[in-house]
């Protein structure tokens, strides 16, 4: 099987005709065995799809797609899965262990309740610390700020257990130091590193993925968000905001009539060690 993504930098892009680049993955027996990048040779939204049949794609993980784009990838076999955002290698991996659900739901009625859905990072599953987090924060400093930077990871809890590994992947991170796309204590470790260096670093929650909110929990009718009926608890999905902006939320509860959804960051709340890498910077 092949999955291709649209590719911007590592991360999901989220504008579907207007893709430059889509990262190809070949996939067997539901593991990742090589992935590769190519362009679209500046090719416009009408001719995405037949390069991605050309490419023997079967399945399409985007951002934002227009309803032609969709009508084109079912002509031409693709499987879409939309409302994705974040690393790319995560958002694969995320799909290939069910947890990543293609929804058009949308949560308007939620923000207009006043309810707080901003926790915009990023799902954890399969690597990729990205930041975005809501609000500002200080600049950082250090002579690799606005660089594209590539490294190798590990990270552990505090009991030890390890929770993600760019070497296990084989292939380093890479992000843009300092432009918010990965959380804050990583992004301000790496900033004044030398290539080859090696550094340990302890994170508390406010330099990871902050603290739980308990405003990011909320229920919705089922009745008002379709798709929603064919949720299960444990599963993890893609909803939009009033701005058509996707976020991940995690199926926390479920009965009859109302489906409860948390959108707090599965590692809200936690002490974070991480042994980092530079592997690379330009």
């Amino acid at each position: 099987m092949k999955i291709a993504v649209t590719y911007d930098n590592g991360n999901v892009f989220q504008h579907f005709g207007k893709t430059e680049f889509f990262k190809i993955y070949q996939v067997e027996n539901n593991q990742v065995v090589s992935s590769e990048i190519i362009s679209s040779n500046g090719s416009g939204h009408g001719a995405l799809a037949g390069i991605l049949a050309e490419q023997d794609v079967d399945v399409l993980i985007c951002g934002g797609i227009g309803g032609g784009a969709q009508a084109a990838l079912a002509e031409a076999g693709v499987e879409l899965c939309a409302g994705a955002q974040g690393d790319t290698d995560q958002v694969v991996c995320a799909y290939l262990s069910g947890e990543l659900v293609s929804t058009g739901a949308n949560c308007d009625h939620h923000h207009e309740d006043g309810h707080d859905c901003g926790h915009h990072e990023d799902g954890h599953s399969c690597g990729g610390h990205c930041g975005g987090s809501c609000g500002s924060r200080p600049a950082l400093s250090g002579r690799n700020v606005g660089k594209t930077c590539r490294t190798h990871y590990r990270g552990t809890f505090n009991d030890g257990t390890q929770f993600d590994s760019s070497y296990d992947r084989g292939e380093p991170l890479e992000f843009i130091c300092g432009a918010g796309q990965m959380i804050r204590g990583f992004d301000a470790a790496v900033a004044d590193m030398e290539v080859g260096q090696i550094a340990d670093v302890h994170l508390m929650p406010e330099e990871a993925y902050g603290m739980a909110d308990p405003n990011a929990i909320f229920a919705v009718e089922i009745a008002q968000l379709p798709g929603s009926e064919n949720l299960e608890v444990g599963q993890q999905v893609y909803l939009t905001n009033q701005y058509g902006q996707p976020f991940p939320v995690k199926v926390t509860a479920k009965d009859a009539e109302t489906i409860t959804f948390d959108a707090n960051h599965e590692m809200a709340g936690k002490e974070l060690n991480f042994r980092i890498e530079l592997v690379e910077v330009r």
